[in-house]
């Protein structure tokens, strides 16, 4: 009986994505502000604070995402980009000297954001937490290594489990396993901060839109992943045009919680920028 029920919800789910998908991209489109770049901020307003003074510019234009999180979703981008070219449907766990770096590229995100996080605090609110000194001056290009170097791990995590998850022939190949091709992703990562920090808006509109789009990207795959696994469709698929299905329940979860964030946000605030403070 449960397995009929499966095989039906399997049929069912058939029609029913694309047709949830269409109505969902409609809603999104219909929300967010006019533009390519405006949507682009619509996706970044659903995941971070869009300070100003915390953020990027060209010619006068915000970035969707502050610095740390244009960091942290372009390494990610960059990294699965990457590791889709050197390991392809590798997911073996990677070398431990890997975790360990990531682990070490995670604290300094922790450390460089609550440092960053308490400076905000005190001049915002005055003089209430002068007592809690901070470690040291924040700054843009901290904030953009510390998120880059997090979105590294956020793509090897994402990668592993996404080969594991979908794929019929996986291999069992670990991830990085060549200290040649972790010293390069961490070398081409460097390159592109020191690309971004003098904010050449030739670099920057391209960096707002991948950004954003590595926001749904993440969130695509992630939903895609839970799908897969609720649909009990594990390792069967071989191209990507099989897993169609599940690629496009993940991207309509991921934009209904962004639509329906930026709704919330929205009503909150009254404004498409960053949270208001004071």
């Amino acid at each position: 009986m449960r397995n009929r029920l499966l095989s039906a919800a399997q049929k069912l789910s058939n029609w029913l994505v694309p047709l949830a998908a269409l109505a969902i991209v409609a809603a999104f489109l219909y929300i967010a502000p006019p533009g390519i770049l405006s949507k682009a901020d619509a996706i970044g307003y659903a995941v971070c604070h869009r300070l100003d003074a915390r953020s990027f510019h060209a010619n006068g234009y915000q970035l969707p995402l502050c610095a740390r999180c244009s960091g942290m979703y372009l390494g990610a981008v960059l990294g699965f980009v990457f590791l889709s070219l050197t390991a392809h449907r590798s997911a073996g766990t990677p070398p431990k000297w890997v975790i360990a770096i990531l682990i070490l590229f995670g604290l300094a995100f922790a450390v460089d954001g609550g440092n960053s996080y308490l400076f905000l605090m005190k001049t915002t609110y005055g003089g209430r937490l002068d007592f809690i000194p901070n470690l040291y001056a924040p700054n843009q290009t901290l904030r953009l290594f510390t998120g880059s170097g997090v979105g590294l791990g956020m793509a090897v995590a994402i990668f592993v489990s996404l080969n594991q998850t979908f794929w019929k022939d996986w291999d069992n190949q670990p991830v990085l396993g060549k200290p040649r091709d972790f010293g390069l992703l961490v070398a081409l990562t460097g390159l592109l901060n020191l690309l971004i920090l003098p904010e050449w808006p030739l670099v920057l509109y391209p960096a707002a839109l991948i950004s954003a789009g590595g926001v749904l990207l993440l969130l695509t795959l992630v939903y895609g992943m839970l799908w897969t696994m609720l649909m009990r469709q594990e390792n069967t698929y071989l191209t990507l045009g099989q897993a169609w299905l599940p690629i496009l329940a993940g991207l309509t979860i991921a934009l209904l919680q962004i639509t329906l964030i930026d709704v919330f946000r929205f009503w909150l605030t009254r404004t498409w920028g960053g949270f208001p403070l004071g």
